[in-house]
């Protein structure tokens, strides 16, 4: 009996948290790879890992990026973000009650996108943690501290964090909440501190006198650069992006702002975030991961509501569209799933290539990794010891190639002179839809193409499945 009660604490206090580290653990494993987005961050853990102090090894240092990120912070993610959230749900229970939070739990369960980013290696999810604090503070009654976790994260991770800063600050300040001598005593030392730990560590690291994040800020506030990589319309992050990250959410937290007064104090600070963010031209769903978990929390109230007048006329049908919402949101995030499992060609490229079997031939092979290989799912992780040996040069044009000693070649081009074109790896494509079920088909094409020397007669006379053009 004592075994029994002490098995019902245990789950009672951690069940929900192993319910998401559960799922954010199965998208970890069964997708590894990481994207252009998490390359430098990625490739910093590899570098903090492997050559600790020999600074002269690190990646970042040949291929430096568009713009420096820090160093702070790379380890344990997941836990990280997972153990931040578990502090913002306490909160949601002790302001709203129990069903709220457990309705807060499955939305983020159902929601593909937040447990998937909360591992991966992004600015912005380094800054989602502090951001899940603020939330926590916020909810608590601890508006400076909030404020604080929120001038970290812009100082040291995300400078666009600042629209959220300033949101917050400014409807604390015309609600009396702080006062703006009470935010320049509790958080000026927060800021010279932050901003003088981020020069120390990545100045050192850089090996040149830096601020990161005001970089950032320049560059794509000011400079307005960040549009080199895309533009979207100004609406994009209310049509595409919160629907595809909050799913049932959203429609649910629209609801929810009607039914309960007290959430729209929490969330109309961080809808006029996101209308601030959307002046900039480009866009991406991971820039407002940040805002989901709130967005989540006006949801859970109206599912809460829902649920316990479904015994009520009106009530039942919207009782009825809730758990009709709840399936579509897991049907999605299940569609999701499978498109990014199918999202890192080159990482399952690299993968196959290494299995091929040259681990008893002392000759050296030198990979090159084109750079959309090198942006589709390779990192320093996915390397091996020798014989195996890497490049990553940049501006090889195809004629060049065979004058050169590679040995293989994992690359976005079918033919390439001077190489037999071994095996290609699929990559997604696009969603499609037809009759029967499921209604839905993920198209896959190829993606990446591995290619031989010639040179080398020991790989040209294997059979190898070749290349489909």
């Amino acid at each position: 009996m004592a075994s029994n009660s002490k098995s019902e604490t245990f789950l009672q206090r951690y069940g929900y948290d192993l319910l998401l580290a559960s799922i954010a653990a199965l998208y970890v494993l069964t997708i590894p790879y990481t994207k252009v987005e998490e390359s430098f961050n990625v490739q910093a853990m590899h570098d903090i890992l492997y050559h600790w102090t020999n600074l002269e090894n690190y990646d970042h240092l040949e291929f430096p990026g568009v713009v420096p990120r820090t160093f702070l912070v790379r380890m344990a993610l997941g836990c990280i973000i997972l153990y931040t959230l578990r502090f913002f749900r306490h909160q949601i229970r002790n302001k709203f009650g129990h069903q709220v939070e457990a309705f807060f739990v499955i939305l983020t369960a159902i929601q593909f996108h937040f447990l998937f980013y909360c591992t991966r290696p992004l600015p912005n999810i380094l800054a989602l943690g502090l951001v899940n604090l603020a939330y926590g503070y916020w909810f608590e009654g601890r508006f400076y501290a909030a404020l604080n976790s929120l001038i970290f994260a812009t100082t040291v991770f995300r400078c666009d964090m600042l629209l959220l800063l300033c949101s917050i600050g400014l409807q604390l300040l015309l609600t009396n909440k702080i006062s703006v001598w009470g935010a320049l005593k509790h958080c000026t030392g927060m800021a010279l501190f932050c901003i003088g730990l981020t020069i120390i560590v990545d100045s050192i690291m850089w090996k040149r006198l830096l601020w990161p994040e005001f970089e950032v800020f320049w560059f794509n506030s000011v400079l307005n650069k960040s549009s080199e990589w895309g533009t979207n319309a100004f609406h994009w992050y209310f049509t595409s992006a919160l629907p595809r990250s909050l799913l049932a959410a959203y429609p649910l937290s629209l609801f929810g702002l009607f039914l309960d007064r007290r959430v729209r104090t929490f969330t109309f600070p961080v809808l006029a975030f996101i209308l601030l963010y959307s002046k900039l031209p480009h866009k991406e769903l991971r820039f407002i991961i940040s805002s989901v978990p709130i967005f989540n929390v006006s949801a859970s109230i109206a599912s809460n509501r829902i649920y316990n007048n479904r015994k009520k006329m009106i009530w039942n049908l919207l009782f009825l569209i809730l758990l009709a919402l709840l399936l579509v949101s897991l049907a999605g995030t299940i569609t999701s799933f499978m498109a990014s499992y199918w999202n890192y060609p080159s990482g399952y490229a690299l993968k196959e290539l290494h299995g091929i079997g040259f681990h008893n031939d002392t000759d050296e092979q030198l990979v090159h990794i084109d750079t959309f290989s090198a942006m589709n799912g390779i990192s320093r992780f996915c390397e091996s010891d020798l014989p195996w040996r890497y490049s990553k040069e940049e501006q090889i044009s195809l004629e060049e190639f065979h004058h050169r000693n590679f040995t293989f070649l994992i690359n976005e081009h079918p033919v390439i002179n001077g190489f037999k074109c071994l095996f290609t790896e699929d990559g997604f494509s696009r969603v499609r839809l037809k009759s029967g079920f499921p209604p839905i088909l993920l198209v896959k094409e190829p993606k990446v193409y591995v290619h031989g020397s010639l040179e080398n007669q020991n790989i040209v006379s294997q059979n190898w499945s070749g290349c489909s053009l």
